[in-house]
């Protein structure tokens, strides 16, 4: 089980690395038009921390608990989807300046998060609830995602 930590942590380490360096809040995101509601900057880091860390916390729940290594593989590939999906929004939005396009790419992560709940249901029930706070977060991301792109104009169709 230590093993399985320690490969989760670093993982978790390497996605939550990847991810800051692939989000350049600059001054093309203060320009845009932002609702009211809009998180504060300083929010995201530690809440995508916590948010990684339960979803790590949840993979290894499912992998101790699983019987063979098939149930490993299974887990293995729900989390390799959704980390390739998670992994693609923060580059649409900030680095491509699309958040039109990442908010086509949105419900893909949202659907590999509920498919990584009821992927690890069968190994851990505890899993399924530690990857519930994800599912909100990125359903609550997209609403601001939307809320983004209706507030400001076409993008891609004039340098910002």
């Amino acid at each position: 089980m230590t093993l399985t930590i320690i490969v989760a942590a670093i993982i978790t380490a390497i996605v939550l690395g990847v991810g800051g360096l692939m989000t350049s809040v600059g001054s093309w995101y203060r320009s845009i038009r932002k609702p009211s509601w809009n998180p504060p900057d300083w929010l995201f880091g530690p809440a995508w921390t916590v948010i990684l860390g339960l979803a790590a916390w949840a993979g290894v729940d499912a992998w101790t608990a699983a019987p063979d290594p098939t149930a490993h593989l299974r887990i293995g590939v729900f989390y390799g989807v959704n980390i390739l999906f998670h992994m693609a929004w923060s580059p649409l939005f900030f680095n491509l300046r699309r958040p039109d396009w990442a908010l086509i790419e949105v419900p893909f992560l949202w659907f590999s998060i509920l498919a990584l709940m009821i992927g690890m249901a069968p190994y851990s029930s505890l899993a399924v609830w530690l990857l519930l706070p994800y599912l909100l977060w990125v359903a609550f991301a997209a609403y601001l995602n939307f809320v983004i792109v209706r507030m400001n104009p076409p993008f891609g169709s004039k340098p910002q």
